[in-house]
């Protein structure tokens, strides 16, 4: 079969610029829980992109953390691709894909760093071999081979056993959304698509997109 025959019709649901709420978070906090609840595997799991300094983008999956009134709340090392172009342009875009709910939802904003006391709540509360792993991977730095990195490991797990300190070099990130999508899917690629825009006075802006 040519790939341009794979082909699924979409039919699960509809979305009506009337139904959805009239904040982006609450929308977004509603449709995550259907995920959670239709036991989609890793419904947390989000592309971010980011730009790098000579323009040609980047992305990659990570795992959304925490969600509230401020933003998208991920972890990650600061010295990593993704973070060294943050450092450059404090612009990045959130994408989550529901494939059993016929669903996405694009979330673009600035991005910035999480307080140092909420990055060491959440380093704390990780598993110990996660935590172990933050300090000796150089994060998107080359390497040799496995067993240079495994000797990196060992080195830490030496060291610090069962009391690692989160590295300066890893912490959170939370991106304050300026424009988020939600897209369903709809039968004869005629999808629903409802874009919020944060307008200058704090407000949200709901309109309707073509497919």
């Amino acid at each position: 079969m040519s790939i341009a025959d794979l082909r699924k019709e979409y039919s699960h649901a509809s979305l009506s610029e009337t139904d959805v709420s009239a904040d982006p978070i609450k929308q977004f906090v509603k449709w995550f829980d259907e995920a959670v609840i239709a036991k989609i595997p890793e419904p947390n799991a989000m592309s971010v992109a980011t730009v790098g300094p000579n323009g040609r983008p980047s992305s990659r999956i990570l795992l959304i953390k925490e969600i509230d009134q401020r933003g998208f709340i991920w972890f990650t090392n600061y010295e990593s691709r993704k973070g060294n172009e943050l450092q450059g342009n404090q612009y990045a875009a959130l994408l989550f894909h529901w494939v059993e709910l016929e669903r996405q939802v694009r979330i673009e904003g600035r991005v910035e760093r999480v307080s140092a006391a909420e990055s060491d709540a959440y380093f704390h509360s990780r598993p110990l071999k996660s935590r172990i792993g933050a300090i000796a991977s150089a994060q998107s730095r080359t390497i040799p081979n496995r067993e240079a990195l495994e000797a990196q490991y060992a080195k830490a797990e030496e060291q610090y056993r069962d009391h690692p300190p989160r590295p300066e070099h890893w912490g959170g990130y939370r991106l304050i959304p300026d424009a988020m999508e939600f897209w369903q899917g709809r039968h004869s690629r005629l999808h629903d698509r409802i874009l919020y825009t944060l307008q200058e006075e704090g407000r949200w802006q709901r309109q309707r997109l073509q497919p």
